[in-house]
Protein backbone atom coordinates (compact mmCIF):
# COMPACT_ATOMS: atom_id res chain seq x y z
CA UNK A 1 0.00 0.00 0.00
CA UNK A 2 1.37 3.42 -0.98
CA UNK A 3 0.79 7.05 -0.14
CA UNK A 4 -1.38 8.53 -2.88
CA UNK A 5 0.57 10.22 -5.70
CA UNK A 6 3.99 9.48 -4.15
CA UNK A 7 5.16 7.46 -7.15
CA UNK A 8 3.54 9.95 -9.50
CA UNK A 9 5.51 12.78 -7.87
CA UNK A 10 8.71 10.71 -8.00
CA UNK A 11 8.24 9.95 -11.70
CA UNK A 12 7.64 13.62 -12.50
CA UNK A 13 10.75 14.64 -10.56
CA UNK A 14 12.85 11.97 -12.27
CA UNK A 15 11.64 13.27 -15.63
CA UNK A 16 12.68 16.79 -14.61
CA UNK A 17 16.12 15.48 -13.60
CA UNK A 18 16.52 13.61 -16.89
CA UNK A 19 15.46 16.63 -18.98
CA UNK A 20 17.61 19.06 -16.93
CA UNK A 21 14.53 21.11 -16.01
CA UNK A 22 14.83 23.84 -13.39
CA UNK A 23 13.65 22.68 -9.97
CA UNK A 24 12.71 25.04 -7.11
CA UNK A 25 12.35 23.78 -3.55
CA UNK A 26 10.06 25.90 -1.38
CA UNK A 27 9.82 24.96 2.29
CA UNK A 28 8.20 26.26 5.43
CA UNK A 29 10.71 27.98 7.70
CA UNK A 30 10.34 25.66 10.71
CA UNK A 31 12.48 22.57 11.34
CA UNK A 32 10.02 20.29 9.54
CA UNK A 33 10.03 22.41 6.38
CA UNK A 34 13.81 22.91 6.50
CA UNK A 35 14.52 19.20 6.96
CA UNK A 36 12.06 18.29 4.18
CA UNK A 37 13.91 20.59 1.78
CA UNK A 38 17.33 19.26 2.80
CA UNK A 39 16.35 15.62 2.28
CA UNK A 40 14.88 16.30 -1.17
CA UNK A 41 17.74 18.61 -2.17
CA UNK A 42 20.42 16.07 -1.21
CA UNK A 43 18.43 13.31 -2.95
CA UNK A 44 18.25 15.36 -6.14
CA UNK A 45 21.95 16.17 -5.88
CA UNK A 46 22.64 12.41 -5.84
CA UNK A 47 20.53 12.06 -8.99
CA UNK A 48 22.10 15.04 -10.80
CA UNK A 49 19.03 17.30 -10.59
CA UNK A 50 19.19 21.00 -11.47
CA UNK A 51 18.01 22.92 -8.39
CA UNK A 52 18.03 26.61 -9.29
CA UNK A 53 16.48 28.03 -6.10
CA UNK A 54 15.69 27.16 -2.48
CA UNK A 55 13.23 29.49 -0.76
CA UNK A 56 11.97 29.84 2.83
CA UNK A 57 9.31 32.51 3.45
CA UNK A 58 9.64 34.98 6.31
CA UNK A 59 6.43 34.59 8.32
CA UNK A 60 6.76 38.14 9.65
CA UNK A 61 6.82 39.73 6.21
CA UNK A 62 5.20 37.14 3.96
CA UNK A 63 2.94 35.00 6.09
CA UNK A 64 2.77 31.22 6.03
CA UNK A 65 3.27 29.04 2.95
CA UNK A 66 3.43 29.99 -0.70
CA UNK A 67 2.78 33.71 -1.19
CA UNK A 68 2.62 36.33 -3.94
CA UNK A 69 5.78 38.13 -2.78
CA UNK A 70 7.76 34.90 -3.03
CA UNK A 71 6.33 34.07 -6.46
CA UNK A 72 7.23 37.53 -7.77
CA UNK A 73 10.79 36.96 -6.53
CA UNK A 74 10.97 33.54 -8.18
CA UNK A 75 9.15 34.34 -11.43
CA UNK A 76 12.38 34.83 -13.42
CA UNK A 77 13.03 31.10 -12.88
CA UNK A 78 9.85 30.12 -14.77
CA UNK A 79 9.27 27.77 -16.46
CA UNK A 80 10.30 25.43 -13.64
CA UNK A 81 9.06 22.62 -11.43
CA UNK A 82 8.12 24.24 -8.11
CA UNK A 83 7.90 21.80 -5.17
CA UNK A 84 6.38 23.04 -1.90
CA UNK A 85 7.30 21.14 1.26
CA UNK A 86 5.40 21.40 4.55
CA UNK A 87 3.11 23.99 2.98
CA UNK A 88 0.90 24.57 -0.04
CA UNK A 89 -2.24 22.61 0.81
CA UNK A 90 -4.10 25.79 1.80
CA UNK A 91 -2.59 28.11 -0.84
CA UNK A 92 -5.43 28.16 -3.39
CA UNK A 93 -4.91 31.61 -4.94
CA UNK A 94 -1.12 31.27 -4.88
CA UNK A 95 -1.15 27.93 -6.74
CA UNK A 96 -3.30 29.51 -9.46
CA UNK A 97 -0.86 32.42 -9.69
CA UNK A 98 2.11 30.04 -9.86
CA UNK A 99 0.50 28.22 -12.79
CA UNK A 100 -0.18 31.54 -14.53
CA UNK A 101 3.50 32.49 -14.11
CA UNK A 102 4.61 29.27 -15.83
CA UNK A 103 5.41 27.05 -12.85
CA UNK A 104 4.35 23.43 -12.63
CA UNK A 105 3.68 22.65 -8.97
CA UNK A 106 3.98 19.63 -6.71
CA UNK A 107 2.72 19.86 -3.12
CA UNK A 108 4.30 17.68 -0.42
CA UNK A 109 2.33 18.51 2.72
CA UNK A 110 0.89 16.87 5.84
CA UNK A 111 -1.61 19.49 6.98
CA UNK A 112 -5.37 19.00 6.96
CA UNK A 113 -6.97 19.35 3.52
CA UNK A 114 -9.41 22.29 3.57
CA UNK A 115 -12.57 21.09 1.78
CA UNK A 116 -10.84 21.01 -1.63
CA UNK A 117 -7.37 20.71 -3.14
CA UNK A 118 -5.35 23.59 -4.64
CA UNK A 119 -4.75 23.55 -8.41
CA UNK A 120 -1.36 21.82 -8.27
CA UNK A 121 -0.20 19.25 -10.81
CA UNK A 122 0.42 16.65 -8.10
CA UNK A 123 -0.57 16.64 -4.42
CA UNK A 124 1.05 14.31 -1.91
CA UNK A 125 -0.81 14.55 1.40
CA UNK A 126 -1.97 11.44 3.27
CA UNK A 127 -5.02 13.38 4.50
CA UNK A 128 -6.48 13.86 1.01
CA UNK A 129 -9.49 11.85 -0.18
CA UNK A 130 -8.64 8.55 -1.78
CA UNK A 131 -5.39 8.04 0.12
CA UNK A 132 -5.54 4.48 1.42
CA UNK A 133 -2.20 4.43 3.26
CA UNK A 134 -3.20 3.42 6.81
CA UNK A 135 -0.99 5.92 8.67
CA UNK A 136 -1.85 9.60 8.20
CA UNK A 137 0.17 11.48 10.83
CA UNK A 138 3.54 11.97 9.15
CA UNK A 139 5.58 15.11 9.53
CA UNK A 140 6.35 16.61 6.11
CA UNK A 141 9.92 15.36 6.59
CA UNK A 142 8.62 11.82 6.86
CA UNK A 143 6.90 12.27 3.49
CA UNK A 144 10.08 13.78 2.02
CA UNK A 145 12.00 10.71 3.22
CA UNK A 146 9.36 8.36 1.74
CA UNK A 147 9.73 10.26 -1.56
CA UNK A 148 13.54 9.96 -1.43
CA UNK A 149 13.22 6.17 -0.97
CA UNK A 150 11.20 5.95 -4.20
CA UNK A 151 13.56 8.31 -6.05
CA UNK A 152 16.83 6.67 -5.01
CA UNK A 153 15.75 3.02 -4.66
CA UNK A 154 18.97 0.94 -4.41
CA UNK A 155 21.09 4.14 -4.48
CA UNK A 156 19.91 4.91 -0.93
CA UNK A 157 22.91 3.64 1.03
CA UNK A 158 22.64 2.71 4.72
CA UNK A 159 24.79 5.74 5.64
CA UNK A 160 22.58 8.17 3.70
CA UNK A 161 19.43 6.58 5.10
CA UNK A 162 20.70 7.07 8.66
CA UNK A 163 21.73 10.63 7.83
CA UNK A 164 18.23 11.44 6.55
CA UNK A 165 16.45 9.66 9.43
CA UNK A 166 18.31 11.82 11.96
CA UNK A 167 16.58 14.83 10.38
CA UNK A 168 13.25 12.98 10.16
CA UNK A 169 13.42 12.08 13.86
CA UNK A 170 14.19 15.67 14.93
CA UNK A 171 11.50 17.18 12.70
CA UNK A 172 8.85 14.65 13.72
CA UNK A 173 9.53 15.40 17.38
CA UNK A 174 9.62 19.14 16.69
CA UNK A 175 6.19 19.01 15.05
CA UNK A 176 4.87 16.88 17.93
CA UNK A 177 3.48 14.23 15.60
CA UNK A 178 2.18 10.98 17.14
CA UNK A 179 5.02 8.62 18.03
CA UNK A 180 3.53 5.46 16.58
CA UNK A 181 3.69 3.26 13.49
CA UNK A 182 5.95 4.80 10.79
CA UNK A 183 6.87 7.76 13.01
CA UNK A 184 7.98 5.48 15.84
CA UNK A 185 10.35 3.68 13.48
CA UNK A 186 11.71 6.98 12.11
CA UNK A 187 12.31 8.37 15.60
CA UNK A 188 13.92 5.22 17.00
CA UNK A 189 16.26 4.78 14.01
CA UNK A 190 17.05 8.49 13.73
CA UNK A 191 17.90 8.94 17.41
CA UNK A 192 19.98 5.76 17.37
CA UNK A 193 22.59 7.31 15.06
CA UNK A 194 22.19 10.97 16.11
CA UNK A 195 25.14 11.14 18.52
CA UNK A 196 27.49 9.59 15.93
CA UNK A 197 26.16 11.74 13.06
CA UNK A 198 28.36 12.65 10.11
CA UNK A 199 26.43 15.91 9.47
CA UNK A 200 28.62 18.82 10.75
CA UNK A 201 25.54 20.91 11.58
CA UNK A 202 24.36 18.25 14.04
CA UNK A 203 27.79 17.00 15.14
CA UNK A 204 28.68 20.45 16.50
CA UNK A 205 25.87 20.32 19.08
CA UNK A 206 27.48 17.37 20.84
CA UNK A 207 30.51 19.54 21.61
CA UNK A 208 28.35 22.04 23.54
CA UNK A 209 28.24 21.37 27.31
CA UNK A 210 24.54 22.12 27.82
CA UNK A 211 23.67 19.48 25.20
CA UNK A 212 26.57 17.05 25.70
CA UNK A 213 25.78 16.72 29.42
CA UNK A 214 22.06 16.02 28.96
CA UNK A 215 21.03 12.67 30.46
CA UNK A 216 19.56 10.99 27.38
CA UNK A 217 19.65 11.16 23.57
CA UNK A 218 15.99 12.23 23.66
CA UNK A 219 16.82 15.16 25.96
CA UNK A 220 19.76 16.13 23.74
CA UNK A 221 17.49 15.97 20.69
CA UNK A 222 14.94 18.30 22.33
CA UNK A 223 17.67 20.86 23.09
CA UNK A 224 18.83 20.71 19.45
CA UNK A 225 15.22 21.12 18.27
CA UNK A 226 14.65 24.20 20.45
CA UNK A 227 17.74 25.77 18.85
CA UNK A 228 16.98 24.88 15.22
CA UNK A 229 13.26 25.64 15.30
CA UNK A 230 13.48 29.41 15.78
CA UNK A 231 15.54 30.69 12.86
CA UNK A 232 14.02 33.54 10.83
CA UNK A 233 14.90 33.56 7.10
CA UNK A 234 17.10 36.37 5.80
CA UNK A 235 16.96 36.97 2.05
CA UNK A 236 14.85 33.79 1.76
CA UNK A 237 17.57 31.61 3.33
CA UNK A 238 17.25 30.13 6.80
CA UNK A 239 20.25 29.96 9.19
CA UNK A 240 19.15 26.58 10.50
CA UNK A 241 19.16 25.39 6.89
CA UNK A 242 22.67 26.83 6.40
CA UNK A 243 23.84 25.09 9.58
CA UNK A 244 22.40 21.72 8.60
CA UNK A 245 23.83 21.87 5.08
CA UNK A 246 27.33 23.26 5.66
CA UNK A 247 30.17 20.77 5.02
CA UNK A 248 32.44 22.81 7.34
CA UNK A 249 32.63 22.07 11.08
CA UNK A 250 34.13 25.55 11.65
CA UNK A 251 31.21 27.27 9.93
CA UNK A 252 28.81 24.99 11.79
CA UNK A 253 30.26 26.08 15.15
CA UNK A 254 29.82 29.78 14.30
CA UNK A 255 26.21 29.25 13.15
CA UNK A 256 25.35 27.03 16.12
CA UNK A 257 26.57 29.67 18.61
CA UNK A 258 24.44 32.33 16.85
CA UNK A 259 21.36 30.12 16.95
CA UNK A 260 21.89 29.17 20.60
CA UNK A 261 22.01 32.86 21.51
CA UNK A 262 18.81 33.49 19.55
CA UNK A 263 17.15 30.51 21.22
CA UNK A 264 17.93 31.99 24.65
CA UNK A 265 16.55 35.39 23.56
CA UNK A 266 13.42 33.59 22.34
CA UNK A 267 12.95 31.83 25.70
CA UNK A 268 13.20 35.18 27.53
CA UNK A 269 10.72 36.87 25.17
CA UNK A 270 8.25 33.96 25.38
CA UNK A 271 8.42 34.14 29.18
CA UNK A 272 7.71 37.90 29.09
CA UNK A 273 4.72 37.49 26.76
CA UNK A 274 3.30 34.61 28.83
CA UNK A 275 3.52 36.72 32.01
CA UNK A 276 1.75 39.59 30.27
CA UNK A 277 -0.93 37.22 28.98
CA UNK A 278 -1.54 35.65 32.37
CA UNK A 279 -2.39 39.12 33.72
CA UNK A 280 -4.78 39.80 30.82
CA UNK A 281 -6.45 36.38 31.11
CA UNK A 282 -7.02 36.72 34.86
CA UNK A 283 -9.41 39.58 34.07
CA UNK A 284 -11.40 37.50 31.55
CA UNK A 285 -11.89 34.23 33.44
CA UNK A 286 -15.46 33.68 32.20
CA UNK A 287 -14.56 33.78 28.49
CA UNK A 288 -14.67 30.31 26.84
CA UNK A 289 -11.47 30.92 24.87
CA UNK A 290 -8.25 32.92 24.97
CA UNK A 291 -8.01 35.41 22.11
CA UNK A 292 -5.13 37.88 22.48
CA UNK A 293 -2.89 39.90 20.19
CA UNK A 294 -0.34 42.69 20.25
CA UNK A 295 1.71 44.62 17.67
CA UNK A 296 4.94 43.90 19.59
CA UNK A 297 4.63 40.11 19.64
CA UNK A 298 6.74 38.41 16.92
CA UNK A 299 4.64 36.06 14.79
CA UNK A 300 7.31 33.36 15.09
CA UNK A 301 6.59 33.23 18.85
CA UNK A 302 2.79 32.99 18.54
CA UNK A 303 2.86 29.17 18.46
CA UNK A 304 5.23 28.66 21.42
CA UNK A 305 3.30 31.22 23.49
CA UNK A 306 -0.05 29.64 22.62
CA UNK A 307 1.31 26.23 23.68
CA UNK A 308 2.44 27.55 27.08
CA UNK A 309 -0.92 29.24 27.68
CA UNK A 310 -3.25 26.52 26.37
CA UNK A 311 -2.06 23.71 28.64
CA UNK A 312 -2.47 25.35 32.07
CA UNK A 313 -5.71 27.19 31.21
CA UNK A 314 -7.22 24.31 29.18
CA UNK A 315 -9.01 26.70 26.82
CA UNK A 316 -8.86 27.13 23.02
CA UNK A 317 -6.01 29.62 22.62
CA UNK A 318 -5.57 32.11 19.75
CA UNK A 319 -2.43 34.28 19.88
CA UNK A 320 -1.65 36.78 17.12
CA UNK A 321 0.59 39.61 16.07
CA UNK A 322 -1.53 42.64 15.20
CA UNK A 323 -0.14 44.40 12.14
CA UNK A 324 -1.20 47.74 10.65
CA UNK A 325 -3.98 46.25 8.56
CA UNK A 326 -3.74 42.49 9.04
CA UNK A 327 -3.03 40.08 11.88
CA UNK A 328 -1.33 36.67 11.81
CA UNK A 329 -1.55 34.12 14.53
CA UNK A 330 -1.39 30.58 15.84
CA UNK A 331 -3.85 28.49 17.79
CA UNK A 332 -3.52 25.60 20.19
CA UNK A 333 -6.35 23.35 21.34
CA UNK A 334 -6.98 21.35 24.52
CA UNK A 335 -7.36 17.61 23.93
CA UNK A 336 -10.58 16.70 22.13
CA UNK A 337 -11.07 20.01 20.30
CA UNK A 338 -10.38 20.57 16.60
CA UNK A 339 -8.79 23.91 15.73
CA UNK A 340 -9.01 23.39 11.96
CA UNK A 341 -12.77 22.75 12.17
CA UNK A 342 -13.10 25.94 14.22
CA UNK A 343 -11.25 27.91 11.52
CA UNK A 344 -13.36 26.35 8.75
CA UNK A 345 -16.55 27.36 10.59
CA UNK A 346 -15.30 30.98 10.71
CA UNK A 347 -13.50 31.05 7.35
CA UNK A 348 -15.55 33.99 6.03
CA UNK A 349 -13.47 36.28 8.27
CA UNK A 350 -10.07 34.81 7.33
CA UNK A 351 -7.55 35.46 4.55
CA UNK A 352 -5.60 32.22 5.03
CA UNK A 353 -5.69 29.37 7.52
CA UNK A 354 -4.57 25.77 7.94
CA UNK A 355 -2.69 23.24 10.02
CA UNK A 356 -3.58 20.36 12.34
CA UNK A 357 -6.55 19.90 14.73
CA UNK A 358 -4.47 20.72 17.86
CA UNK A 359 -2.24 23.40 16.29
CA UNK A 360 -2.88 25.67 13.32
CA UNK A 361 -2.32 29.15 11.91
CA UNK A 362 -4.49 31.93 10.51
CA UNK A 363 -4.42 35.46 9.08
CA UNK A 364 -7.15 38.07 8.75
CA UNK A 365 -7.83 41.76 8.31
CA UNK A 366 -7.92 43.70 11.58
CA UNK A 367 -11.45 44.94 10.82
CA UNK A 368 -12.61 41.32 11.19
CA UNK A 369 -10.90 40.53 14.51
CA UNK A 370 -13.97 41.05 16.71
CA UNK A 371 -16.27 39.25 14.26
CA UNK A 372 -13.82 36.35 14.14
CA UNK A 373 -13.67 36.17 17.93
CA UNK A 374 -17.46 36.26 18.20
CA UNK A 375 -17.75 33.47 15.64
CA UNK A 376 -15.22 31.37 17.59
CA UNK A 377 -17.04 31.97 20.88
CA UNK A 378 -20.28 30.71 19.30
CA UNK A 379 -18.49 27.71 17.80
CA UNK A 380 -16.90 26.61 21.07
CA UNK A 381 -20.12 27.14 23.05
CA UNK A 382 -21.48 24.27 20.96
CA UNK A 383 -18.33 22.14 21.25
CA UNK A 384 -17.37 22.50 24.90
Amino acid sequence: MEIKNLKKAANRILRAVKNKEKIILYGDSDLDGISSVIILKETLKNLGGKITAVYFPDREGEGYGLNEKALNFLKTEAPALLITLDCGIGNFAEMKLAKKMGFETIIIDHHVVLERLPEASIVVDPKQKGDTYPFKEFAATGLSFKLCQVLLEEKLSLGLKRNFLELVALATLADMMPEREDNQIFIEEGLQSLESTFRPGLKVFFEIDSIKNALSTREKAQKIISTLNISIPQDHVNKSYLLLTTPSLTTAKILAVELLEKAEQKRIKVREIVQELEERISKKEKEPLIFEGDPSWPIILAGPVASKICYPFQKPTFIFKKGEKESQGSLRMPKGLNGVEALISCKEFLITFGGHPPAAGFSLENKNLEKFKECLVNYFKEEI
